[in-house]
């Protein structure tokens, strides 16, 4: 079975202390909206070019909610009041050389609270533990200095460039790339298990 049909038809959440990650629905097209407008989020995310129609959103939405067997999207909401705050995903989920990516994005006025750490730390759990993934991989901007702190926080090791990725705000921007591998999971965190 596909690892997002089990979690949709268990109704799964990963639960963390301050965030749990659940799949989308439909009905959270408004909060989606939104959080796809976010221009500061959008700034760190490279998506400063791109228009979210409310259209679009709801489009986007029917795709992430549909079970695919290479991505696994789930949001990011606050334990204490439900919010939506943003979404992680692993993509390009690769079972024969058992290596994903990861990325993440929240909403710009919940950055600096530990939410996003958390629920980085909730789908690596997912991805090293659950799906027995050996290699986990991001790229972030450069310029996203707190993020890359984040990241390498988290145990993530900076392994190359890709030189002026990104053309934003009349700047050439560089690509950090960066990984966990499960040995360095297992190190930094033992075996957790959700």
């Amino acid at each position: 079975m596909v690892e997002k049909e089990r979690i949709k038809q268990e109704n799964q959440l990963i639960t963390g202390e301050k965030v749990y990650l659940r799949m989308a629905r439909e009905s959270d097209v408004e909060e989606y909206y939104a959080y796809l407008n976010d221009l500061e989020c959008n700034k760190f995310t490279g998506s400063l070019s791109m228009t979210f129609t409310r259209e679009i959103t709801e489009n986007w939405l029917k795709k992430i909610i549909e079970v695919h067997e290479d991505r696994i999207d789930l949001l990011v909401c606050v334990n204490e009041s439900d919010e939506f705050i943003g979404e992680v995903v692993l993509l390009d989920i690769d079972k024969v050389t058992r290596a994903a990516g990861i990325r993440i994005g929240l909403i710009s006025s919940r950055c600096e609270k530990g939410y996003g750490s958390e629920a980085m730390q909730l789908m690596l759990n997912y991805a090293f533990t659950k799906l027995n993934l050996h290699r986990v991989e991001l790229e972030v901007y450069a310029f996203n200095i707190r993020a890359i702190h984040v990241y390498e926080k988290l145990g993530f090791v900076r392994e190359g460039v890709k030189r002026d990725f990104l053309f934003q705000e009349g700047t050439y921007h560089d690509m950090v790339m960066m990984s966990m591998l499960e040995d360095e999971y297992r190190k930094k965190y033992g075996k957790k298990l959700i």
